[in-house]
């Protein structure tokens, strides 16, 4: 079977991009009948239909789904290949994936520099989970991610990017918070499952001997002091983050055990992966990181 040519896949992107093979003829300055050859060829190399038609528009098909991902990568990485050989300079998108916390309180002066440092990258963010984000990196749709232990991915590479202090937090009201009776009757505050801090908060109260009356799920960080300064309940928290949103002055912060509180976020990618620009993140975060 003969391999697909990145010219094909150029047409093939830009029938997706403008929704019809009229409008790809005229982006692309070709005739209309050239750009249908090229797509009908490209179907039959593959021996799959790649658009399914609504009147006058093309529709991708499962199939141009899985294809349009792996185009994007592909196109993508040949410009960023020639690039680097022209330029010698990191230029294109760089698709990273974050932790919440880490977008809020530690990535904003970091994405700053980059950007003075790197003008022609684009960079564009996703928020998820750790283990969220470990899955996007393994499917390619970010080029690498910040995420929190614990985590195991021995298939990634990892870099060390940022050192966070968890503290739990309460509201100022509550009396005897650590106290293992209260504990057994509170409400834990914390995102959903696939969170490493939830998951540390879990270990933690494993670890008291006791388990909280329930687990209250919250969506954003805003949320979680929200509810814990209205003493709903207390959850765990960066000090970054409190220090990001000023929320310290309204809840009570009480420090964690040290195996615990000292957690590490890393930056993972795929080795196979490493772009440019990722590289040139990597070495800006080493440095920032040994300053510290």
């Amino acid at each position: 079977m003969r391999k697909i040519d990145l010219e094909s896949l150029v047409f093939f992107k830009s029938v997706v991009d403008t929704g019809s093979v009229t409008q790809a003829a005229k982006q692309m300055n070709r005739v209309q009948s050239n750009v249908t050859t090229r797509i009908r060829n490209l179907e039959e190399r593959l021996g799959v239909q790649l658009f399914l038609r609504h009147g006058n528009r093309l529709k991708l098909s499962a199939e141009g789904e899985v294809l349009r991902g792996y185009a994007e990568r592909i196109l993508r990485l040949s410009s960023e290949a020639e690039s680097a050989m022209l330029l010698r300079a990191p230029q294109g998108t760089l698709r990273l994936g974050t932790l919440e916390s880490t977008a809020a309180a530690r990535l904003p002066p970091v994405l700053s520099q980059f950007h003075e440092l790197y003008p022609d990258v684009s960079i564009e963010l996703v928020t998820g989970s750790t283990s969220r984000l470990l899955d996007m990196v393994q499917r390619y749709e970010v080029d690498a991610a910040f995420i929190s232990e614990p985590f195991h991915a021995p298939e990634l590479a990892v870099q060390g990017a940022f050192d966070e202090e968890l503290v739990i937090i309460a509201a100022r009201s509550a009396d005897d918070v650590l106290d293992p009776k209260r504990l057994s009757r509170c409400t834990a505050i914390a995102f959903s499952v696939g969170c490493s801090y939830r998951r540390i908060l879990e270990e933690w109260f494993v670890s008291t001997g006791v388990a909280p009356h329930r687990i209250l799920e919250m969506a954003s960080y805003h949320a979680i002091v929200a509810c814990v300064a209205a003493g709903t309940g207390i959850g765990i928290m960066p000090r970054s983050i409190l220090k990001a949103v000023h929320a310290e002055p309204q809840l009570q912060v009480l420090p964690l055990p040290k195996r615990y509180a000292d957690v590490t976020t890393h930056l993972v990618w795929l080795p196979q992966q490493e772009s440019a620009s990722t590289e040139a993140l990597r070495r800006m975060l080493a440095i920032e990181r040994s300053k510290s």
